[in-house]
């Protein structure tokens, strides 16, 4: 029998959102990697794509802005209208997944410092 493997889920790293969707928006996902949900993510500037955050770039995307919700198959398109979580929400901080630029604690509690000032506390 073949093993199945599901991926990451909103439940693995969401603990509560607003009412009403609220705490979501959407956003583009820019072509390059596939991104699962629960991904970690900043904004590029010039283009005002979404990438992993990276707090060593220089192009925006040092600074978090979103979450991820929904899975985003990047690898060789855009993704347009990808589900994020922007504001006010609890997360799980353990379900957080984060880019290959992010390879030390500090810069995952970097990151979880930048989400809790756009509301989004991740525990």
């Amino acid at each position: 029998m073949n093993a199945l493997t599901e991926g990451n889920t909103a439940g693995d790293f969401v603990a509560w959102e607003e009412d009403s969707y609220f705490s979501r928006d959407t956003g583009t996902v820019a072509a390059g990697n596939d991104y699962e949900p629960g991904s970690v993510l900043g904004e590029i500037t010039a283009s005002g794509k979404l990438v992993y955050w990276d707090p060593a770039a220089i192009d925006g995307s040092e600074t978090v802005v979103a979450v991820l919700r929904t899975p985003a198959a990047a690898a060789g398109a855009d993704v347009p209208d990808a589900v994020l979580m922007k504001r006010h929400c609890r997360l799980k901080r353990h379900g957080l997944i984060f880019g290959p630029g992010v390879t030390t604690q500090a810069q995952r509690d970097q990151a979880v410092a930048e989400l809790e000032t756009l509301g989004m506390l991740a525990r």
